[in-house]
């Protein structure tokens, strides 16, 4: 394919200024690579941000999507439509769950699971008849950006650039029990957390604090809400992050790696949970059979015989091999679950990290650095070993570029 168009060709001055963005327009995506408009390649350990669960533009979804286009995309949630229905059996076969509310971002799955139990807190109030709201979160934790995840979420400095938040979001300690029990008052309806938090810096809850936070919950008669936007969908090696610690959550929500780069996100709950009304909750896109039936062949491939051992194998790879350069260039280490990892630099040099391997030649790596300090590798979970030791040896070459 010829690529003949020049980066001062596009009016990219059109789009809402929302972030710093390079001088390149992505044009292909196959697998663990992307193309841009000069027809460079980049090894892509971004993937939409853990989004593109199986790569770019899987055969599977290029599939799904042409079958589903030819037969209906959108009757309205008003009525019932065959792959929606097909992805939550699928959903909830293979989870705690019993009822399932697709949407169109995780934010929006998070909104409906802070609607959820504040709705559940009022059929159920404290001792006194008074309805509880309150939701227990984490500082340094992420939920989404609309007002009330905003709200939710403990990233600093969110707290004034919309003020005012939308009350009722104390903030605990990740992996401190007592910091959680210590908030826990009349008001309290539930408990909500990342089982690994990413933004942050890609931080683990102990299988021993989610064990220890569901048996405070259920002891105070409180809701236990996992956020598994990114941590879900076969991320961490289980199909959800929870199962690492054997417990059972009341309410799920699900984004990202769900659709395989298609906009779909979800929101589960148990049975005696699911207490939502008629005119509660809705939306005109959510749960669309062209969005769904992505959803279903994404899980199909998730769910195939030795897929997850394969990211737990590979996950377990990435971090050896990351242990290796941290050894290599004196950093300080690694940390994750599964195919969700970040390598602690030990110095603020993420962000240069990022620019040198983005503009290596001929090909560049795409890589994230939530934090100065920090790179965060989200790759395809059909990621091979040979595009993990092309990374690592490419960051190498990165690292010792920087050290001269």
């Amino acid at each position: 394919m010829e690529h003949s168009v020049e980066f001062s060709e596009y009016p990219v001055n059109d789009l809402m200024y929302i972030t710093n963005r390079p001088p390149l327009v992505f044009t292909e995506g196959d697998g663990m690579w992307m193309t841009d408009h000069a027809g460079k390649r980049y090894l892509d350990y971004l993937q939409g941000w853990a989004v593109n669960a199986l790569g770019h533009s899987p055969q599977c979804i290029q599939d799904a999507l042409l079958a589903q286009s030819k037969k209906i995309l959108n009757p309205s949630p008003a009525f019932y439509n065959a792959p929606s229905i097909e992805l939550a059996g699928l959903l909830t076969a293979n989870s705690c769950f019993d009822r399932v509310f697709f949407t169109n971002s995780g934010a929006e799955a998070n909104e409906g699971a802070i609607k959820l139990a504040r709705k559940w807190g009022k059929k159920n109030p404290n001792p006194a008849g008074q309805h509880r709201f309150e939701i227990i979160t984490f500082n340094h934790s992420f939920h989404g950006r609309t007002l009330a995840t905003m709200s939710a979420s403990g990233k600093p400095g969110w707290d004034t650039i919309f003020a005012p938040q939308v009350p009722g979001f104390p903030k605990a300690e990740l992996n401190d029990l007592a910091s959680v029990e210590r908030l826990i008052n009349d008001k309290t309806v539930a408990v909500m957390l990342e089982p690994v938090q990413g933004e942050s810096g890609v931080i683990p809850a102990s299988r021993e604090f989610m064990q220890g936070l569901r048996e405070l919950t259920k002891q105070r008669g409180i809701l236990l809400i996992v956020d598994e936007v990114q941590s879900g969908m076969g991320r961490t090696g289980e199909l959800f992050a929870y199962q690492l610690s054997g417990i059972t959550p009341d309410i799920m929500t699900l984004g990202k790696g769900i659709g395989g780069g298609v906009p779909l996100a979800a929101l589960l709950a148990r049975e005696e949970i699911a207490c939502f009304e008629a005119g509660d909750q809705g939306g005109t896109y959510n749960g669309n059979p062209l969005m769904t039936a992505v959803g279903v062949a994404v899980i199909k491939t998730l769910l195939a015989p030795g897929f997850l051992q394969s990211v737990k194998d590979k996950g377990a790879y990435l971090s050896s091999e990351l242990l290796k350069l941290t050894a290599k260039h004196g950093l300080e280490g690694e940390r994750g679950e599964g195919l969700l990892r970040a390598l602690k630099l030990g110095k603020d040099i993420g962000p240069q990290i990022v620019d040198v391997a983005r503009d290596l030649n001929p090909v560049g790596l795409l890589l994230n650095s939530p934090r100065p300090n920090l790179l965060r590798f989200m790759p395809a979970l059909n990621v091979t070993i040979a595009e993990i030791d092309q990374m690592i040896a490419m960051l190498s070459d990165v690292l010792s570029k920087l050290e001269k």
